[in-house]
């Protein structure tokens, strides 16, 4: 899998998805500091990861959760500038 920089992915959620628990678990085991939770409306899942889109539609679905391109908005980096990158 490629790595670069911490994204923030929000994925519009469908009735055939898991819990952001079970989502966190199988982000681990891709990227260890990866973050998942819901926004505040429920309605999208939120995933900070250093994984590109497709290596991150590719490890959801590995959990049955069909997620389509389309589902996945992928934000700016949001950088603090600590690390100079």
């Amino acid at each position: 899998m490629k790595r670069g920089h911490t994204m923030e992915f929000q994925i519009a959620l469908t009735d055939a998805c898991p819990g952001p628990d079970v989502i966190q678990d199988i982000m681990f085991e891709v990227d260890p500091s990866a973050v998942v939770d819901l926004d505040m409306s429920g309605l999208v899942m939120r995933i900070s990861s250093c994984v590109t889109v497709t290596d991150l539609i590719e490890v959801l679905r590995r959990t049955g959760w069909t997620v389509a391109p389309e589902q996945v908005a992928q934000l700016p980096t949001i950088c603090c500038g600590g690390c100079s990158g």
